[in-house]
C-alpha cells in the first residue's frame, strides 16, 4: 500500500503541524501495542494524520485530538486488514464529511498515561532494532518517533523522495521479517538495545549540527529533534549515566550554535566565535546534568565528551580554555571509546598542552587507518597543527587538500580561505 505524504497535500497551519508531529508517535505507540503489525500501523497513522492536517484547519482542533487520531487510525488499520477499497473510499468520503466532535473519545486516563510512557519508549527501541542499518534506524526515528514526514527526512540529508520512501519502507519490511513484536528487548539485551538508541540519537544530532553535505554548516531542526527525543527518554530513564550525559552533550554543544556561522552562512571556528552569542541557559542545564551525572557510576564515552565540552562553554575566553583538563579527558576517553575522531580531538589537545609537533606525532598513527586516512577532517587538523607549527607552506597544501575532499559546502569555503591567508 502506498501511504500519501501528508507534506504534499497538508494545508494545515505550523501551530497545528507541530501538534501532529508532537501526537503522532504517540499514536503510532498505542496502536502497535494493541494491534502488532508495525508497518501496518504506521502505514494508517501517516493517513489518519493526513485526514487531520485536511480536516482541522477548517473544522477545528478536536478537544482530545489523540483520540481523535487513534480512533481515525484505528479504522484505516480496520480496512487495511479488511482489505476492502470500497468501504475504504466510502469510509474516506464519510470523515471528511464529519465534525470532530463526532469522533470524541474520552481523554486518557492515568492507566493509559502510564502506557502511553511506556509505548514511546518501546517505540524507539523497535526503530533501532538490530535488523535495521545505522541509515535506516536514523530515517524511522525520525518518522515514527520524531513525527517527521518523509519529505522532511530526505530534505534535511539531501537524498530524493523516493530514496527516503524506500529506505523507510525497506526498514519497516526488515522489522516484519526478523518477527519483531511491539515489547521492550528482554532485560538481557536492554543495554546493549540501550547503547543503540544513543548511537542513533548521536548521529542525528551530529547530521544536523555539523551537515555532512550541502549548502548549509547546519540543519538546526535535526539537531532540535534530536535533543528533543534524548530530553524525552532521559525523563523515562533518569537512571540511566549514558543517556544523561548525552543529553548533556547536545546541549553544550548546540548552545555554541548561535555563533558558529556569519549571517553568510560560513563557519566560524570554535576560537573565533563570538561567545556572547552561546545561549547561556543551555549551558547551565548542560553543566548541571553532568555535573550531577558524572558520580553515580562508570562513566562512559558521552559523559567524557559533555565533560570536555562544559569545560570549554564555561571558558571566558579562548586563552582561559583549561586545556591539561581537556587532554587529560581525551587520554580517558580514547581508553573507553577508542577511535580515530577521539584520537584527532586527542591530537588539537596535545597540540594545545604540549605544542604542535607533539599533535602531529599523533596523527601520523591515523594515516593508514582506513577508517579515517581519506577523511578531510584529517587534513584540516593537520593544517591546523602545521599552520601552529609556522609550517605554512605544508599548511596551505593540506588546507586545499582538506577542501577538495569535504562535501560541505561551508567547511569547503572556510578551509579555501585558511589556505589562501597562508599564500606568499
Amino acid at each position: 500500500m502506498t501511504v500519501p505524504d501528508r507534506s504534499s497535500t497538508a494545508t494545515a497551519a505550523p501551530e497545528i503541524e507541530d501538534l501532529l508531529r508532537q501526537l503522532a508517535p504517540q499514536v503510532l505507540a498505542s496502536l502497535a501495542r494493541r494491534n502488532g503489525q508495525f508497518d501496518a500501523c504506521e502505514d494508517a497513522v501517516q493517513e489518519a494524520l493526513l485526514a487531520a492536517s485536511q480536516q482541522w484547519p477548517e473544522a477545528g482542533v478536536p478537544d482530545n485530538p489523540r483520540g481523535w487520531l487513534i480512533t481515525v487510525a484505528s479504522r484505516r488499520l480496520l480496512d487495511q486488514m479488511r482489505g476492502d477499497a470500497a468501504r475504504q473510499r466510502r469510509e474516506t468520503a464519510a470523515i471528511a464529511l464529519m465534525p470532530p466532535e463526532a469522533w470524541q473519545v474520552p481523554a486518557p486516563d492515568a492507566v493509559e498515561v502510564a502506557e502511553h510512557e511506556d509505548d514511546a519508549l518501546t517505540l524507539l527501541f523497535m526503530c533501532c532494532h538490530p535488523a535495521l542499518s545505522p541509515a535506516s534506524q536514523l530515517a524511522l526515528t525520525l518518522r515514527a518517533v520524531g513525527g517527521l514526514t518523509t519529505a522532511q527526512i530526505a530534505s534535511a540529508f539531501l537524498v530524493p523522495d523516493t530514496t527516503m520512501a524506500q529506505r523507510v519502507s525497506r526498514a519497516k519490511a526488515s522489522i516484519r521479517t526478523a518477527g519483531a513484536r511491539f515489547e521492550m528487548p528482554p532485560e538481557a539485551e536492554r543495554a546493549d538495545r540501550l547503547r543503540v538508541v544513543l548511537h542513533v540519537l548521536y548521529l542525528i544530532f551530529n547530521e544536523g549540527y555539523t551537515a555532512s553535505s550541502g549548502d548549509d554548516l547546519q540543519r538546526p531542526e535535526l539537531a532540535a529533534e534530536a535533543i528533543r527525543i534524548t530530553r524525552d527518554v532521559h525523563r523515562r530513564l533518569p537512571e540511566a549515566a549514558e543517556l544523561a550525559g548525552l543529553l548533556a552533550l547536545m546541549l553544550l554543544t548546540d548552545a555554541r550554535r548561535p555563533a558558529r556561522t556569519r549571517p553568510d552562512g560560513s563557519l566560524v571556528p570554535l576560537a573565533e566565535q563570538d561567545r556572547s552569542r552561546w545561549d547561556p541557559a543551555a549551558i547551565r542545564e548542560g553543566v548541571d546534568l553532568i555535573t550531577a551525572t558524572l558520580p553515580l557510576g562508570r562513566i562512559g564515552p558521552y559523559q567524557l565528551q559533555a565533560a570536555i565540552a562544559a569545560i570549554h562553554d564555561e571558558a571566558a575566553s579562548p586563552e582561559d580554555t583549561d586545556w591539561p583538563q581537556i587532554l587529560s579527558l581525551y587520554r580517558l576517553l580514547e581508553q573507553v571509546s577508542p577511535n580515530p575522531m577521539i584520537t584527532l580531538n586527542h591530537a588539537v589537545a596535545a597540540a594545545m598542552v604540549n605544542g604542535p609537533e607533539a599533535g602531529l606525532r599523533m596523527l601520523a598513527s591515523l594515516e593508514t587507518d582506513e577508517r579515517i586516512a581519506q577523511h578531510h577532517r584529517l587534513e584540516a587538523v593537520r593544517a591546523h597543527l602545521l599552520e601552529m607549527a609556522g609550517e605554512r607552506d605544508a599548511a596551505r597544501a593540506a588546507y586545499r587538500l582538506a577542501a577538495r575532499r569535504t562535501t560541505s559546502l561551508p567547511e569547503r569555503r572556510y578551509l579555501e580561505d585558511r589556505a589562501a591567508r597562508l599564500t606568499s
